[in-house]
């Protein structure tokens, strides 16, 4: 959690907390389970919203016209579109668009900016990055350091590799690309528009414009081998 949310709610009454919620329901936020929301005086919600129960609310965050916020959501300083709904989700330090589905179970990290109609499913990571209108991460993917065009599709299991241990490096994604289930992008490196990515590939190359690429080593079957090396219990 950020500090300045711990320092938020080690400062607050009972008294300022449901005072603050009241504000809100008067300004047209719908608050059904007030006694599990925190919302800090500086945050901005808009009309028709609803604040679902588990939620922290803090710092500069400002939450659009008619968006569902959790359950058990927590944002600092982030800047959320109309429409949105965001389930189960930190965030912190990052703008979230329009019409927006995330999570359950997503982290969304600072300097990150996700543009309308971007859906992040659950265990979805994505740290430092920009991903563009439309883009689906729908499931256990990290997106870290990365810039994500229009309506682009990621498999499951994809991960931007961006560090080396010393350096971090960008990844770069184009418009409508098919970004293959269990896919390792090896940053820096660039998927141009329509690019697809076959699942289990380790990418280490730019991948041009409509190309497909493939990088992973042929199946070997081993006949019998396991009536002869009897790996399992009990054999």
């Amino acid at each position: 959690m950020h500090p300045q949310t711990i320092a938020f709610l080690q400062s607050l009454s009972a008294e300022a907390r449901a005072a603050e919620i009241e504000a809100r329901k008067e300004a047209g936020v719908c608050i059904p389970f007030p006694c599990d929301v925190c919302i800090a005086p500086s945050v901005k919600a808009g009309k028709g919203s609803v604040v679902l129960s588990g939620c922290i609310l803090t710092g500069n965050t400002e939450i659009g016209d008619g968006c569902v916020i959790g359950p058990n959501t927590v944002l600092h300083n982030v800047k959320v579109g109309s429409g949105t709904e965001l389930n189960n989700v930190h965030g912190a330090d990052a703008v979230v668009g329009s019409d927006c589905s995330i999570g359950p179970f997503v982290h969304i990290r600072p300097n990150t900016t996700l543009g309308d109609r971007v859906h992040l499913g659950n265990f979805v990571e994505v740290k430092n990055s920009a991903i563009d209108d439309g883009t689906k991460v729908s499931h256990l993917t990290y997106v870290g350091d990365s810039d994500v065009g229009k309506d682009c599709n990621f498999g499951c299991g994809t991960v931007t590799v961006n560090y080396t241990g010393k350096e971090k490096f960008r990844t770069t994604i184009g418009d409508h690309c098919f970004i293959g289930c269990n896919t390792n992008l090896v940053a820096p490196v660039t998927v141009g528009d329509y690019g697809y990515t076959a699942a289990g590939s380790t990418i280490t190359e730019d991948v041009p414009a409509n190309a497909l690429a493939i990088a992973r080593a042929r199946q070997v079957n081993k006949e019998s081998w396991v009536l002869k090396k009897k790996p399992y219990k009990g054999m």
